[in-house]
């Protein structure tokens, strides 16, 4: 039995919730991390490059895939002609990394509700403390908010595409960007606020080393949601009339501009904290400046607007964070959910709900890394030390496989499908069907240019990670 394919009711709808997928816990926080740790403006340049000249042709390729196939990451290969165990692999892991990639954030996401239910019960001075984020993750209440998270997630995706995942997308997103804007609208207001504005958006071109390079690029692939399937499976979604190039530059300079905001808040908020400030002493971690730096900057905030008002833009700052986290999660779920729908062995609803609870039996796992299972918090031992299942998670599936699947999407596209089969593709729908520029270049650089960077990044990543 054939059963037609769910599509987005709209272009905009379509930007919306892949931009949803790609806004998440990186742009709001680990960018600005990033960027203050790497040179303020001059990370902001080469970013911004990354973004156009790397990170928007595979975006492209993914999308165009997905359309071209009508098919989940685990079916769009082989439905394009790439039959053998390459692309046979290709497709099973892309697939089981957004259900990883899911556990890892599903993780993530029950800190920030965590947080941002203290925050209403007024537990706020409570999180300034160095030793409460290490009591919160080690105790049963982890439980509670997984369960929680499970709930919100089945809800949004019981829905559907059209309404489910665009409907949220078109309700949370714009408020995301009030929330956020009407953020950064006050921090901007604060003392010595101005101090983190032009260590930001100032290049110093003497501070564009190789690692700063390498985490632009880094940061620029994870913050576009790359190599997880995501793009790919709501590539699939699309119609035949959307015009990818242009939805594509939409959801990349939407991502962008977020986080780009998020750095208009988060760093005149660190300088306003502490005008003496070394940037490069602070955490590379996105975890610890979220969970345990900006709580002292909140706390401290309640001497100049009073305990209620510290306590409101605590609270708004964390449901920006949990809206764009569960955006995020709802992307990634999907993934696997769209491959397991495409199966037919049970309507969607039943999948949701398998899911869900297979999620939360992976999520519940990884939670207890931190302490409360000893077999989970020291699962195994490589590069000399104990690692967590939390840890294996993170550095297998977010920080290693996510180049190699955008690796084997380029070469997928450029030398089993072929440049002109994707290029056709690729203007269905378009206004303009003539070959611009831009699409030389993306010829040029998905067939050597950006499979080569992948490959360089992936072997680094493998080496440093596993062998130290």
């Amino acid at each position: 039995m054939t059963v037609s394919r769910e599509h987005f009711g709209s272009r905009l709808g379509f930007v919306l919730a892949a931009a949803g997928s790609a806004v998440g816990i990186g742009n709001l926080v680990g960018f600005p991390v990033a960027a203050a740790k790497n040179g303020g403006g001059a990370f902001l340049l080469v970013y911004a490059l990354f973004v156009a000249f790397i990170c928007l042709p595979i975006m492209m390729a993914e999308l165009t895939m997905g359309r071209a196939s009508q098919k989940d990451p685990s079916k769009a290969y082989s439905a394009l002609g790439g039959r053998g165990p390459i692309w046979g692999f290709a497709g099973i892991i892309g697939v089981l990394t957004p259900f990883m990639i899911a556990v890892f954030y599903s993780v993530i996401t029950v800190w920030i509700l965590g947080y941002f239910t203290a925050i209403i019960s007024g537990d706020l001075v409570d999180l300034a403390d160095p030793s409460y984020f290490g009591s919160f993750i080690s105790s049963d209440a982890v439980f509670g908010y997984l369960a929680a998270v499970g709930v919100i997630v089945f809800a949004i995706l019981a829905g559907g595409v059209k309404d489910g995942i665009e409907r949220a997308a078109k309700l949370l997103m714009p408020t995301l960007f009030v929330m956020l804007i009407a953020m950064v609208i006050y921090t901007l207001t604060l003392p010595n606020a101005m101090a983190g504005v032009s260590y930001y958006l100032i290049p110093d071109v003497s501070k564009i080393t190789p690692s700063v390079i390498n985490g632009a690029l880094s940061q620029a692939f994870f913050s576009l949601s790359l190599g997880m399937g995501i793009l790919i499976t709501y590539g699939s979604y699309m119609d035949r009339n959307t015009d990818i190039k242009q939805s594509a530059k939409l959801v990349a300079l939407t991502d962008t501009l977020v986080a780009f905001s998020a750095g208009l808040l988060i760093l005149p908020a660190i300088f306003s904290f502490d005008p003496q400030i070394n940037t490069s002493e602070l955490s590379e971690s996105s975890v610890s400046l979220m969970f345990s730096f900006l709580p002292k900057i909140f706390v401290a905030l309640q001497a100049d607007v009073g305990v209620f008002w510290a306590s409101t833009i605590a609270c708004v700052f964390f449901l920006l964070v949990l809206v764009a986290a569960i955006t995020s999660l709802v992307s990634i779920v999907e993934v696997p959910l769209s491959a397991m729908s495409e199966r037919r062995t049970m309507n969607r609803k039943r999948s949701i709900g398998f899911m869900v609870l297979l999620l939360g039996a992976f999520g519940a796992a990884a939670s207890m890394s931190f302490g409360l299972s000893d077999f989970f918090s020291q699962f195994v031992v490589y590069s000399g030390a104990d690692k967590s299942l939390f840890d294996v998670i993170y550095d297998i599936f977010y920080d290693t496989i996510l180049p190699l699947n955008g690796l084997l999407v380029c070469l997928f596209v450029m030398y089993k499908w072929k440049k002109a089969n994707f290029q056709k593709a690729l203007h269905e729908g378009a206004a303009d069907r003539s070959m611009s520029w831009y699409d030389r270049y993306m010829n040029f650089a998905l067939s050597g240019f950006i499979p080569l960077v992948l490959a360089v990044i992936f072997i680094n990543t493998v080496m440093t990670k596993f062998f130290s």
